[in-house]
């Protein structure tokens, strides 16, 4: 009797082992997935905008070149003098280029040929968007085009 105890305990084992193994196998099966979805981080790249203020702090933390703050700024040693001398030269270039160019063309204003000021030869013609300016630098051979539309 003793070996059929055995023998039906070693049964009932296999048995349980095969249940196990047949329940494992069913539930593996039926295992569910999702599709995987990228978001990117950055939002320069379609990240969460929220994302942007950690990012530049995270940046900036990292970064160990500093840069002299003084040497970037045009107006930290600026005199006040000196802005006023240049704004004057400015206003008086200004005044003067206006004297110029009312006594080269007149009252009527810029009126159809070629002209001469100093190293620069204006040409004016009619365009087909209006009135084309061709400015041409005799001394360095530089050229500028501008077009003024009609009104």
């Amino acid at each position: 009797m003793k070996i059929y105890k055995a023998e039906a305990f070693i049964k009932l084992q296999n048995l349980k082992l095969f249940l196990i193994l047949a329940g494992l196998l069913i539930l593996s099966g039926t295992a569910y997935s999702q599709d995987f979805v990228y978001t990117p981080t950055n939002p320069a790249f379609g990240g969460n905008t929220f994302n942007y203020q950690w990012m530049l702090s995270s940046a900036q933390a990292q970064n160990t070149i500093k840069e002299d703050v003084d040497e970037f700024d045009p107006f930290a040693d600026r005199d006040p003098l000196e802005d006023f001398e240049e704004s004057l030269n400015r206003q008086i270039l200004n005044q003067i280029t206006r004297e110029l160019v009312y006594n080269q063309f007149g009252e009527i204003g810029l009126t159809e040929g070629t002209y001469e000021l100093g190293s620069y030869q204006i040409e004016v013609a009619p365009g087909e968007g209006g009135i084309e300016i061709q400015i041409f630098d005799i001394s360095t051979g530089g050229e500028t085009k501008i077009t003024v539309p009609y009104f």
